[in-house]
C-alpha cells in the first residue's frame, strides 16, 4: 500500500456528548456515522475500514460538526 509521508491516516473516531443530531456527519460520510431516528450519532461498527479511503470526508465531518464533539486520532 502506498502512503504518502504528510498524510496522517485515523486510529480513531469517536464522538463525544453534546451531539445535536443534525446528521451532517452523516451526509458527508455515511459508511463512517449514524444517526438513528434522531438518536445522537454514532461511530458504525465497521467504521475502521473506511478510515483510509474517507479520511478527507472524515476530517471534513469532525470540522463541520456545528458542536465540535467528533474527535479524530491519528496515528504517529
Amino acid at each position: 500500500m502506498f502512503h504518502h509521508a504528510r498524510v496522517p491516516t485515523i486510529r480513531k473516531v469517536w464522538i463525544e456528548a453534546g451531539c445535536i443530531s443534525c446528521k451532517l456527519c452523516q451526509d458527508i460520510a455515511p459508511k463512517v456515522f449514524l444517526v438513528a431516528d434522531d438518536a445522537e450519532c454514532v461511530v458504525k461498527v465497521d467504521a475502521g475500514v473506511h478510515f483510509g479511503p474517507m479520511r478527507e470526508d472524515i476530517e471534513q465531518a469532525a470540522r463541520d460538526c456545528p458542536v465540535e464533539v467528533i474527535k479524530v486520532e491519528h496515528a504517529g
